[in-house]
């Protein structure tokens, strides 16, 4: 239900919606929501005899698990799981916004960023895939690492822009992908 709930930000669901998408029987469902409201996860809202619920954006951990979902299902998940294929990936990380369920503030926005020795087909097979599930287009750059390290020198806007933002790490060192900054 985590999952569910973190995956899609800001969405509110109905009881027997949660119960489909996460294929459990409904007391089992009440029950942790019941705890989870309990805990201040979660909000309930009567609507026409139905009740709403939705993960609460001011949770003390809710950004902490934005980002252990975002590593742990979805996008994410999928490029740790196919890391091997995938070629040599130094670092790989997703935009703060795209897991938040943000809208891009420009076009240069960039979902996910990975700078390696990329497979290239294997990494768009990945994104198609991601894309079809959410629906929308994601935005991705592929750089090598002496690209990159070349353009993080020369301060490129671009690159400057994409590690000025929130980020989740999902292959590499933080500080190291911002090192020279």
């Amino acid at each position: 239900m985590l999952t569910l709930f973190l995956s899609h930000p800001g969405t509110i669901f109905h009881v027997r919606d949660i119960v489909r998408k996460v294929d459990e029987e409904i007391n089992a469902v009440r029950r942790e929501l019941a705890h989870m409201e309990k805990k201040g996860m979660v909000t309930k809202e009567a609507r026409a005899n139905r009740l709403f619920y939705t993960f609460r954006k001011d949770y003390p951990l809710y950004f902490e698990l934005i980002e252990l979902i975002g590593k742990t299902s979805g996008l994410g998940w999928d490029i740790l799981k196919q890391k091997a294929k995938l070629g040599k990936i130094k670092f790989a990380m997703l935009s703060g916004r795209f897991l938040r369920g943000l809208s891009k503030r420009g076009s240069t926005d960039v979902d996910l960023l990975v700078v390696g020795t990329v497979v290239l087909p294997e990494l768009a097979q990945i994104v198609k895939s991601e894309e079809t599930k959410r629906g929308r287009e994601l935005n991705y750059t592929v750089m090598t690492e002496e690209e990159f390290v070349f353009r993080k020198r020369r301060r490129d806007p671009f690159v400057i822009g994409i590690l000025t933002g929130s980020r989740v790490m999902i292959v590499g060192d933080e500080e190291e992908l911002v090192d020279g900054l």
